[in-house]
């Protein structure tokens, strides 16, 4: 008894082994975290710095990443870049919050009654693939080219994936889980909140982190289609003025908001799932 003791005492586990890291192995796991992704963005600004000043890349389409940063450095100075990216966010958060207000209901309900599940999924699977650009046009003549639109399309592209996710989240509950609770004589309305959605919330999780993604895209996209106020109608104008460093740094804009959106999101999920085993393993 005494050396199995021992052995237990001795065998490592999720806590033992976070103890037993030592301060080497957490600058080895920081360095892997953010040394490295930020040397690949070092690189990746230095080939781009470099490909056009040698003639690889014409630098009338292409400049440096230098001219890029310095225009929009100007944008931030003046502040003339804060405007867009607000409409571009309103964009943004009417398509997700809508969303996330149709889909989450619809995947629960879908997801919890069998026949109904059956009887949507042709519907949904053929809605699903239609691309949201190809409804550009119903969107302007019903909508016109403004933020209705914009949310219109942000919102209709965003709702599959959290739909989804939801949806397919709830069919995989665990049935063992559910016969105990309902052996135990606990209602529906509670074995929704404590048993179907604590299981289905690494889905849904996972769904809001793409349709944000999604959303964004769209909005953008009508933005650079319709005109409709925000960056992408910044990036049309200075393409069609000429400013390409200016036009490539409000590119770059865009991708540093989704950057962002996404770990706003991972601390989000991080906060929500710490008791999920996939959490505790990064934690680790």
């Amino acid at each position: 008894m005494a050396s199995e003791s021992a052995a237990d005492a001795a065998a490592p586990g999720p806590r033992g082994d976070r103890a037993a890291r030592t301060p080497d192995d957490r600058r080895a796991g920081q360095l892997r975290d953010w040394g490295l992704p930020l040397l690949g963005v070092a690189l990746a600004i230095g080939l781009f710095e470099l490909l056009p000043r040698i003639g690889l890349i014409d630098r009338r389409f292409f400049p440096p990443a230098s001219e890029m940063f310095g225009a929009l450095w100007d944008r931030v100075a003046d502040g003339s870049i804060w405007e867009p990216i607000g409409q571009t966010l309103q964009g943004w958060g009417l398509g997700l919050g809508t969303a996330l207000v149709i889909a989450l209901p619809l995947g629960i309900v879908i997801g919890s009654v069998f026949l109904l599940f059956m009887a949507t999924r042709t519907t949904v699977e053929f809605l699903r693939p239609i691309p949201s650009v190809a409804l550009i046009p119903l969107a302007v003549l019903v909508f016109g080219a403004g933020l209705e639109s914009k949310w219109f399309l942000a919102a209709f592209a965003a709702t599959w994936p959290i739909l989804l996710q939801t949806l397919y989240g709830v069919r995989d509950v665990d049935p063992v889980g559910l016969d105990t609770a309902r052996s135990f004589g606990i209602g529906a309305f509670t074995r929704l909140r404590r048993v179907v959605l604590p299981s289905a919330l690494p889905y849904i999780v996972t769904g809001v982190r793409i349709s944000s993604a999604v959303a964004l895209i769209l909005s953008v996209t009508a933005e650079l289609v319709l005109g409709a106020p925000g960056l992408g109608q910044e990036i049309n104008i200075a393409r069609q003025s000429g400013a390409v460093p200016g036009m490539y740094a409000l590119i770059i804009v865009t991708g540093l908001i989704g950057w962002l959106l996404n770990i706003v999101l991972s601390v989000i999920e991080r906060r929500l799932l710490h008791w999920h085993a996939s959490q505790r393993e990064r934690a680790r």
